[in-house]
């Protein structure tokens, strides 16, 4: 495995004994910067060398869908929605590691990105700095060249930014190679400044990006992607945890730059920073190209198939057609098909930036029953699965007479009718708690007796019935590996497509793509940043002063999108009158929607939830009983429970400590060993 360090490469110092000069250089890079310098007296006398360049360094940029395994981000093992019994170090599971404290400054795994990201960025500002040598360089060309090298770069920063705190800021600068050591000796900026100047630098390339791109470029980011990435980070600094919240001052009062003693988190609240979050959201909610909303919710018109409202919700604009109420679409088609490969990614209107991911794709087998070829064990979390509402939007302790809601006993699965090609099992029984559910538990969610048609192969391989009671093929007994078993009794089955298949004759997977930021994100955030307003804010959009205020229709336009797509009523004005409440609903809404898309990570940490979401045990059905006393809630029997990790010190990931030896101003993360 690489070991990554502070700039471009950083390669790995033969000598540490000779600290000075040798840091210096260790520090630029230099031998592969010489070579570099060869190809760049040839790349910068042409335009599309120099974009080949451009492109070339996006390429260095993870598949952002590979979050379970050998990933570049904690992710969703590290969280309270997910948890697993695959191998922590020796297979690749380093979410688990991170959770069972295995990660430390020197042992990073595959979150050592750091260095890999400064290479990144060392690449953008050589182009910025010599794009102009190229003679057939047009005006037009610059333009688009500058604006994407800002994002790319601002890209870097922003993931230095959320996962290791606050970075380095090198400005446009290209270190010389054989300066004095105290040129090198850099510290790190502190998180309002990280802030501003990732903000401003996606501010310019939102200038030069196009605002929609063809069909043949999807993944190419756009216009949106800047104002969608821009809104995420305003989002972060609003909140609790960045801006002077109650456990912040617990977990940064005394995180200090050594060099002028300023904090690295400032503890003053400043209330204004909402209404940065909801305007970056509103300028992605107006975005038009050629007359109509760039972007918008991905739905399916409703068919025979779909299923009809209920008729006991209180909220009359629920029967309204979408999106001022949930009629007139398929939620469940609507929902699922964004993740499954149904939906053609390049033209999913929710895509704010999207790209395809092969790890996405393999990262199913990881759920997929052993009996044909998968490994069975990437489970969600009974805490997940009880925070799915009934279909008429009562939760699980509040249930009503239409949609009733019970844990005593089984029904045969003949019994119960499917809905937009969603099926129950013909051949098992299903759960009663897994009745009346709404629709984005079936599209997220596999449990024991759960139907998976497998429909790419026929015979044995197909239209199974995967149960996990503790002497089922699928369960804890199983014979092909001890860990090949999902502890919680549930496996996450959202990026499945019904004809998925590990195992059977011309089996086949549909390619999968990767929301990075989907529209309903932009949605609940201007939701979340207008609800935590006391006052009115003045914000300059464009030239054009715009108002933001706790505006609860706006509100209520927002949240009520996302639920009404997932055929929930919308909420109600007792809850709108309510910011508590309205921030509960949030919460619990980016729970759902976003379960295992790399959100729930960052969210509780920002939200000052954290230690509260995490300490509560983990639970699921009981996989060491038979059938009849599977569907007890219990904590899984197995001593990782017990040995996850709940510490302030992980807000951030540590940084390397090959770094911190080389740059004397540089300080560690807190709680983290220098």
């Amino acid at each position: 495995m690489k070991k990554h360090h502070i700039h471009i490469k950083m390669a790995v110092a033969a000598f540490l004994s000779v600290v000075c000069l040798s840091a210096c250089k260790d520090f630029l890079n230099v031998d592969n910067y010489f070579s570099d310098e060869l190809k760049q007296d040839s790349i910068f006398k042409e335009k599309r060398l120099i974009e080949a360049y451009m492109w070339g360094a996006a390429t260095m940029f993870p598949d952002e869908g590979q979050l379970i395994q050998s990933q570049h981000t904690p992710g969703p093992l590290a969280t309270d929605e997910a948890f697993t019994m695959f191998r922590s170090t020796g297979s690749s599971y380093y979410g688990m590691a991170f959770v069972l404290g295995e990660v430390s400054s020197e042992r990073l795994y595959t979150f050592g990105t750091w260095g890999n990201l400064y290479k990144i960025i060392r690449k953008c500002n050589t182009i910025l700095q010599r794009m102009d040598e190229a003679e057939d360089m047009t005006t037009s060309d610059r333009i688009f060249i500058e604006g994407y090298t800002r994002f790319i770069r601002a890209y870097a920063y922003y993931n230095i930014l959320i996962d290791f705190g606050p970075p380095v800021l090198l400005g446009d600068e290209l270190l010389e190679t054989n300066a004095d050591i105290t040129y090198y000796n850099r510290p790190r900026s502190t998180y309002r400044e990280a802030v501003e100047y990732i903000c401003g630098e996606l501010e310019t390339a939102a200038l030069y990006m196009p605002a929609v791109v063809s069909v043949l470029d999807f993944g190419r980011p756009t216009k949106g992607a800047a104002l969608g990435l821009m809104t995420r980070l305003r989002l972060h600094h609003a909140s609790p945890l960045f801006n002077g919240g109650e456990k912040s001052r617990v977990y940064f009062n005394n995180w200090r730059r050594k060099t002028d003693g300023q904090l690295y988190i400032e503890q003053e609240h400043d209330e204004r920073r909402w209404a940065l979050a909801a305007a970056a959201a509103k300028r992605v909610m107006e975005l038009s190209y050629s007359g109509a909303p760039v972007y918008k919710l991905h739905t399916v018109q409703s068919d025979e198939s779909t299923p009809a409202l209920p008729t006991n919700v209180a909220d009359l604009d629920y029967y309204n057609d979408f999106p001022n109420g949930a009629a007139g679409i398929d939620h469940y088609r609507s929902y699922s098909e964004m993740f499954t490969g149904e939906a053609v990614a390049a033209t999913n209107p929710e895509y704010v930036w999207g790209r395809q991911s092969a790890a996405l794709a393999a990262l199913t087998r990881m759920s997929f029953p052993v009996t044909v070829g998968g490994w069975n064990g990437l489970s969600v979390t009974q805490k997940i699965v009880d925070a799915y509402e009934m279909k008429d939007g009562h939760t699980i302790q509040n249930f009503s007479f239409d949609y009733p809601y019970s844990e005593d006993g089984m029904v045969p699965g003949s019994t119960v009718p499917g809905f937009s090609g969603y099926r129950f099992t013909t051949e098992g029984e299903v759960f009663k708690g897994y009745l009346n559910r709404e629709v984005r538990f079936y599209a997220s969610i596999g449990f024991s007796e759960c139907f998976w048609p497998c429909a790419s192969v026929t015979g044995a391989d197909a239209n199974l019935t995967p149960k996990y009671y503790v002497d089922a093929e699928n369960g804890k007994s199983n014979t092909r590996d001890p860990i090949n078993y999902p502890p919680t009794g549930y496996v996450i089955k959202k990026n499945i497509h019904p004809m998925d298949a590990w195992q059977g004759t011309n089996y086949r997977r549909m390619n999968k793509a990767f929301g990075i930021i989907r529209y309903a994100e932009i949605l609940l955030s201007y939701a979340e940043a207008l609800n935590n307003l006391t006052a009115s804010h003045n914000v300059e959009i464009d030239g054009v002063v715009r108002v933001f205020d706790r505006n609860t229709d706006e509100i209520r336009m927002a949240i009520n999108q996302v639920r009404y797509r997932a055929g929930l009523p919308g909420v109600s004005v007792a809850d709108l009158n309510d910011p508590a409440r309205i921030q509960e609903i949030i919460e619990k809404e980016r729970m759902v929607e976003f379960l295992h898309e790399n959100r729930r990570y960052y969210d509780v940490r920002r939200w000052e939830i954290y230690e509260d979401a995490e300490n509560e045990p983990v639970t699921g059905m009981n996989m060491d009983a038979a059938k009849d006393g599977f569907y007890t809630r219990v904590i899984p029997n197995t001593s990782r429970i017990g040995s996850r990790v709940v510490h302030r010190r992980l807000m951030f990931l540590p940084i390397p400590k090959n770094e911190l030896r080389r740059i004397p101003d540089f300080d560690q993360n807190p709680g983290w060993e220098d």
